[in-house]
C-alpha cells in the first residue's frame, strides 16, 4: 500500500489533521523613527534564558517569541498572538517590527549589539561572535517565523498498521515518515516561498550584504517582482549550499556531522536549512519538523495568518502522500535549491525546473494550482476550516493583487520601506491593550485563569492545563510547582477553611465570634418551618439565601416583605439550591466587594445595575448601543462586563418608573434597567479601592484572619464609605472562597488592581 492510500484510509483519516503544533517568531526592536532600538532587552520578562515564552535571538534588540506545543493550529495562533501582545503592551517608546528585512541599521555593523549572557553562559556569547564574523551582523538580524509540526501518534500507528510495516520499530517507522516528508518539502519548497513570501523590499542599509538589489528610492530597495528577499541567495542561508544523503534518518545525520567534522559548520545548529528535522536530545528519536521558510506578514499584527499555517501543514501531509520516483540526490537538491531562490527573486515569473530539469509543463502556476487541487483530495470528508485556507490561495492564484504580499509591495513602493512597516508597527502598536484580558486560543477558560495564564507568560512561569474544562492549571518555574483551580482555589488555603466560605452559616458564627458585624437571622433545614416564620420577618426588608452557594444563585430580596405569597416562593427558590436556608435582616447602605490576598485588601469594587446616562437627545435604546460598544463588553460570560440587553426584563423594569426604551433621559440623568446589580445582566463594575475608608479595611483583614483564610472575596455592607467603621454602620455579608480577578483587573470604571500579577507574587512567582 502507498503512503497516500494509508493516508486516506478511513483509519487515518480520523487522525488526519491530529498532531502537536507550536511557533517561534522573532522581531527586531525599533525606535520611533524606525531604527534599530539598542536597549537591553526588556525588564519586564525577566531572566531571557529562563523565559521559555520570551528571549533573545541574535543581537539583544531581537526578540524570539515561542510557544510550547498545542493541540491545534489556531491554539498555537492565539497563543503566539497571546505572547506579541503582552510583549507589545511591556515595550517603553519602542515597537515591533512587522517585516523580516530588517529596518535602518547602523552603517557600521559592530555596532548592532550581540545578545548578552553572562559568564556562566559564555558559550552562547562565544556562538554569537562566530556567527557575526561569519555571515555579519546585518544578516543575522533577518527576522522570520518558525512552524514546528508533528503527527499525531495514533496516525503513525495507523499508517504503519495499514503498510504492514511490522518488521520495522516504531522509532524506525516514525523516521522513515519524517523523512519521506523531509524530502519532499525540500524539493518543492519554492510553492510556500512563492505562496507565503512577504519581504519584497529591505532598507539601503542592508544593500551593502546584496549590493545587487535595484534601488527604488533614496533608501527603499526592491525588485520589480521580488517576492522573498530572506529567502533568496541574499537573504538567510550558510555561505555555501551543502549537499546532504535524505536517503534515511542515520544517512542524513551522519551527512551533518561529517560537516561538522569537516569543519564546515562548527556545530549542527549553524546548518540553515529552510526545514529542519527535530529531535528528543534524550533518546535521539525524530519528535517533530520546523519548517522555517515563512516570512513575517506586515500587513496583520501577529505577522502570520491562519491560513498560511494550515497550507504548511498540509504541506507536510502532502509531502508524505506524494510519490516521487526520482531520488534526492546532489542534482536534485541543486535544482531544488535553485528553483526556491528564483521564485524568492520573481515568482511565478522565474524559471522553475521539475525533478527532472526541465520547465514546468503549462508554468509554474499551473503546477501549484495542481498541488492545491491535491490537498483538497487529501482532506478528510467535511473539513471546511483547512478547505477555506486552500480556496483563499487558489483564489489568490487567480487575484495576486489581493494577496498580502502585493498590499505590502504596494504600501512600500508608495511610503518607502521604513515609512511603511513602521506606520504598520505603529498601528498595532496603538492595538496593544484591546483584547488583554484575553488569551487568545484558550478563550474556553474563565477569564480570571486567562489572566494568570497571561501573567505566567510574562513571568516566564510554564504552565500545563491538567483540566481544561475544570480550569486546573499547574504553574512550574524551576523546581518551584504549584497548582491552582479558577485562578483563586491554591495550596495557601486549607480545605477547613474553605468550606467554612462555603458554608454561610458557619461564616456568620466565626465572624460573630471575632465580634464583627453579621446580619443576624433564622437558620433552616425544613421549608415549611422557614414558611412558619414569616412572622418574624414580616413588613421588614429581608434577604433569603441558600446556605452555601456562590454568584447569587437562589438569592431573593424582600424590600418590604409584606406579602406571605412571595416570602414564601423566595423560601422555595431558595430550597430549590441548597437543603438549608438562612434568612437575614436586609441590611442597608451599598455592597462593596473586598479582595484580599494573604491578609492586605488589594482591591475593592462596588457593583451597580446595568444603566446609562442620558446625553438630552439620544433614547434609552440609542445610549444602551453606545455604551456597548465598549470592548470590555461581550455576551457570554467572555469579557469581563456583559452587554446590556434590551429584553422583557429590562422593559418591565422601566415601565415600572414610567419610562420605556424610546425615552430620552437629561442630561446627565442616570436610568437603570435592572434592580440586580450583577454584572451578568449588564451591570458596572466601579473601583473604590482607594475611596473606602482604611478602618474597613482593618475589618476585612480581621476578618480573614478570623478564618486563617489567605484568598478571599469579601461582601461587606456600608452605610457611608467616608465615615470611619463603627459597631452599627457595616455588615458582612459574605465571604467568597473563589472569587474572580478580572472584575477587579477591569472594571468598568477605575484602576486595573493587577490582582493576577499579585497572585502569581503570592504564589511564589
Amino acid at each position: 500500500m502507498s503512503f497516500r492510500d494509508a493516508l486516506t484510509a478511513p483509519s487515518s483519516q480520523v487522525w488526519f489533521l491530529q498532531g502537536k503544533f507550536g511557533i517561534e517568531k522573532e522581531h527586531v526592536r525599533v525606535d520611533s523613527e524606525g531604527k534599530l532600538a539598542l536597549t537591553p532587552h526588556p525588564a519586564a520578562f525577566g531572566d531571557k534564558l529562563a523565559n521559555p515564552y520570551v528571549t533573545v535571538d541574535f543581537s539583544e534588540s531581537q526578540l524570539e517569541m515561542i510557544t510550547p506545543p498545542v493541540d491545534s493550529m489556531r491554539e498555537a495562533l492565539g497563543f503566539i498572538e497571546t505572547i506579541h501582545d503582552i510583549v507589545t503592551e511591556n515595550l517603553d517608546g519602542e515597537y515591533l517590527w512587522p517585516q523580516s528585512m530588517p529596518p535602518a541599521l547602523p552603517e557600521n555593523g559592530s555596532q548592532i549589539p550581540l545578545a548578552q549572557f553572562d559568564s556562566e553562559h559564555r558559550a552562547l556569547s562565544e556562538y554569537r561572535r562566530f556567527l557575526a564574523q561569519t555571515y555579519g551582523r546585518k544578516k543575522q538580524m533577518i527576522s522570520g517565523v518558525h512552524v514546528n509540526l508533528s503527527l499525531s501518534e495514533s496516525l503513525l500507528d495507523s499508517l504503519q498498521s495499514e503498510m504492514e510495516f511490522t518488521a520495522l520499530s516504531k522509532a524506525d517507522f516514525k523516521a522513515k515518515v519524517y523523512m519521506k516528508a523531509l524530502r519532499n518539502m525540500m524539493r518543492y519548497r519554492w510553492m510556500m516561498v512563492a505562496l507565503l513570501g512577504n519581504s519584497p523590499a529591505a532598507d539601503e542599509s542592508y544593500k551593502t550584504i546584496c549590493p545587487d538589489l535595484p534601488q527604488i528610492t533614496p533608501k527603499t530597495c526592491c525588485g520589480q517582482k521580488s517576492v522573498s528577499i530572506r529567502a533568496s541567495i541574499c537573504g538567510y542561508r550558510n555561505n555555501e549550499d551543502f549537499t546532504l544523503d535524505y536517503q534515511d534518518w542515520s544517512s542524513f545525520h551522519r551527512s551533518v556531522r561529517d560537516l561538522v567534522e569537516a569543519g564546515k559548520l562548527i556545530h549542527e545548529k549553524e546548518l540553515y536549512s529552510p526545514i529542519r528535522l527535530k529531535t528528543d536530545l534524550q533518546t535521539g528519536e525524530i519528535t517533530h519538523l520546523e519548517i522555517r521558510l515563512l516570512d513575517l506578514d506586515p500587513t496583520t499584527k501577529v505577522g502570520i495568518r491562519e491560513e498560511s499555517l494550515q497550507l504548511l501543514h498540509l504541506f507536510m501531509l502532502w509531502a508524505i502522500a506524494h510519490e516521487d520516483d526520482t531520488d534526492f540526490d546532489q542534482q536534485q537538491q541543486a535544482i531544488a535549491t535553485a528553483n526556491q531562490y528564483h521564485c524568492a527573486c520573481c515568482g511565478f515569473d522565474s524559471k522553475i525546473s521539475a525533478s527532472d530539469g526541465s520547465p514546468y509543463e503549462n508554468g509554474a502556476k499551473h503546477a501549484v494550482a495542481n498541488f492545491l487541487d491535491e490537498l483538497t483530495e487529501l482532506l478528510p470528508e467535511g473539513e471546511a476550516n483547512y478547505a477555506a485556507a486552500i480556496g483563499t490561495f487558489r483564489e489568490l492564484l487567480d487575484k495576486p493583487d489581493d494577496s498580502p504580499l502585493e498590499k505590502a509591495r504596494l504600501g512600500i513602493r508608495k511610503n518607502g520601506f521604513i515609512h511603511y512597516n513602521l506606520g504598520q508597527a505603529k498601528q498595532f502598536y496603538a492595538r496593544r491593550g484591546e483584547q488583554s484580558f484575553r488569551f487568545s486560543g484558550l478563550e474556553d477558560l474563565e477569564l480570571s485563569t486567562q489572566l494568570m495564564l497571561r501573567e505566567a507568560v510574562r513571568r516566564g512561569v510554564k504552565f500545563d492545563l491538567l483540566d481544561r474544562a475544570d480550569n486546573f492549571v499547574r504553574f512550574q518555574k524551576g523546581k518551584h510547582i504549584e497548582y491552582v483551580q479558577q485562578a483563586t482555589k491554591t495550596s495557601k488555603d486549607n480545605y477547613a477553611t474553605i468550606l467554612m466560605m462555603e458554608n454561610k452559616l458557619v461564616t456568620k458564627k466565626v465572624l460573630a465570634a471575632a465580634k464583627l458585624n453579621v446580619p443576624l437571622g433564622g437558620y433552616y433545614t425544613d421549608a415549611e418551618q422557614a414558611k412558619a416564620d414569616f412572622f418574624r420577618y414580616q413588613n421588614k426588608a429581608t434577604v433569603v439565601k441558600p446556605k452555601s452557594t456562590n454568584f447569587g444563585i437562589g438569592i431573593s430580596i424582600l424590600k418590604d416583605n409584606s406579602k406571605i405569597g412571595q416570602y414564601n416562593q423566595a423560601i422555595d427558590i431558595a430550597f430549590a439550591e441548597d437543603s438549608s436556608v438562612l434568612v437575614e435582616p436586609f441590611v442597608a447602605g451599598r455592597e462593596f466587594r473586598f479582595f484580599l490576598i494573604d491578609n492586605e485588601v488589594v482591591g475593592i469594587l462596588h457593583r451597580v445595575p446595568a444603566n446609562v446616562t442620558g446625553d438630552g437627545s439620544s433614547t434609552i435604546t440609542e445610549l444602551v448601543r453606545i455604551k456597548n460598544e465598549d470592548p470590555l463588553r461581550g455576551k457570554g460570560y467572555v469579557t469581563p462586563l456583559e452587554k446590556i440587553a434590551l429584553g422583557e426584563a429590562e422593559l418591565m423594569f422601566l415601565e415600572s418608573q414610567e419610562l420605556s426604551f424610546t425615552s430620552v433621559p437629561l442630561k446627565n440623568e442616570t436610568v437603570y434597567l435592572r434592580e440586580n446589580s450583577n454584572i451578568s445582566t449588564g451591570g458596572d463594575s466601579l473601583d473604590f479601592t482607594d475611596e473606602v475608608h482604611p478602618s474597613y479595611n482593618e475589618i476585612a483583614v480581621q476578618a480573614a484572619k478570623s478564618l486563617n483564610v489567605a484568598i478571599t472575596g469579601l461582601d461587606m455592607m456600608i452605610s457611608d464609605i467616608t465615615a470611619p467603621a463603627t459597631a452599627v454602620n457595616y455588615s458582612i455579608i459574605e465571604m467568597n472562597f473563589n472569587p474572580a480577578i478580572h472584575i477587579h483587573c477591569y472594571p468598568f470604571q477605575g484602576h486595573n488592581r493587577e490582582l493576577n500579577k499579585k497572585l502569581m507574587y503570592f504564589l511564589g512567582f
